[in-house]
């Protein structure tokens, strides 16, 4: 019989061999990588974002709250749920396209909170009126309470 640490260091050298790509190529823009320290982990690429043309405001304002509410984390998931409630009604069709680039691109959820909450300066792409009003919201000036994502009812208009 085989050790358990034994075993598990064959099925973890196995795996992470087997998860390496197959070519060597240029490194991919777009990927997640995380703090690991091992120097031999890979990076997870990532599709490139592309902005979604011939998208209604309508469904791209829908899209836009889905997105708002199912992030990766839940300090994000709270936050830009209920800034996307307050704010995306109102928004004009350059601000929508401002912040799907700002909830899509960058493909760590830990990045956008740290801007939001100005921790990290914001790189100049995702700077603008819409980051400034993240900025601004997420100070929360009013003192709300904010412990979890709006219910849906209000999504219903016919009430």
């Amino acid at each position: 019989m085989l050790s358990s640490t034994l075993t598990k260091r064959l099925i973890f050298g196995f795996c992470r061999t087997s998860l390496r790509p197959a070519v060597a190529g240029p490194v991919v823009t777009r990927g997640y990588r995380g703090d690991s320290p091992e120097p031999n982990m890979i990076e997870i690429p990532l599709p490139p974002w592309q902005e979604k043309r011939n998208e209604s405001l309508d469904i791209k304002r829908k899209r836009l709250l889905y997105e708002s509410r199912k992030r990766g984390m839940l300090e994000n998931c709270i936050l830009l749920s209920i800034f996307a409630k307050q704010y995306l009604e109102s928004m004009n069709e350059a601000q929508l396209r401002q912040y799907d680039r700002l909830i899509n691109e960058p493909s760590n959820d830990w990045d956008i909170y740290y801007w939001a909450t100005e921790v990290k300066p914001t790189p100049d792409v995702y700077q603008g009126e819409v980051m400034d009003l993240l900025k601004e919201f997420t100070k929360n000036r009013q003192m709300e309470q904010r412990l979890d994502a709006p219910n849906l009812e209000y999504l219903d208009k016919s009430q």
